[in-house]
């Protein structure tokens, strides 16, 4: 009986973790635009709201990076390295319980056969219905078509700050 019940439980495993492997997001990285669009999309949300986190993770090549940049207490630059599932461990709860939406103003694209560099700046807010941003910066999106599809590499970033505004060339005319 105790067999019975624990081949059960482990076909239901299965079960729900093939359905999760076999949910079809091939649209979502056909072109550079819906990759990227996507990428904006998944982490964006209002409070509250659940992201997508198996759809995140899809978009990124195995051992790819998110790689945020700042200043330290000692108002040294640094970076940190990430993994897509460290990004969501350390920032997924923040994004749900505060609200958060990240909007792209503007776009540069630079492609050398099948690697492609994008400076995407964007705006952040709280919710979509906010009309002024807490934050502004520029993504630095490196991206790989392997021919079947489009993945990210890495995401290195940095935020706009007084003594570092976003330069003309990366925003709208």
């Amino acid at each position: 009986m105790k067999f019975s019940i624990s081949l059960i439980a482990l076909l239901l495993c299965l079960s729900n973790t093939l359905a999760q492997q076999t949910t079809d997001y091939s649209k979502y990285v056909k072109t550079l635009d819906s990759t990227i669009e996507t990428l904006y999309s998944v982490i964006s949300g209002e409070k509250g709201e659940e992201r997508n986190w198996d759809l995140f993770k899809y978009l990124f090549k195995p051992n790819a990076k998110l790689i945020p940049s700042g200043r330290d207490k000692d108002n040294i630059h640094v970076v940190r390295y990430m993994s897509p599932q460290d990004y969501i461990e350390s920032s997924g709860k923040w994004l749900i319980e505060n609200g958060f939406y990240e909007k792209e103003l503007h776009r540069t694209v630079q492609t050398f056969g099948n690697i492609t560099q994008v400076f995407s700046s964007y705006e952040s807010f709280k919710s979509k219905n906010d009309t002024k941003p807490f934050m502004r910066g520029i993504n630095s999106i490196q991206l790989l078509n392997d021919g079947q599809r489009w993945w990210i590499v890495n995401i290195y970033w940095q935020q706009e700050s007084k003594d570092n505004p976003i330069p003309k060339a990366y925003l709208p005319d």
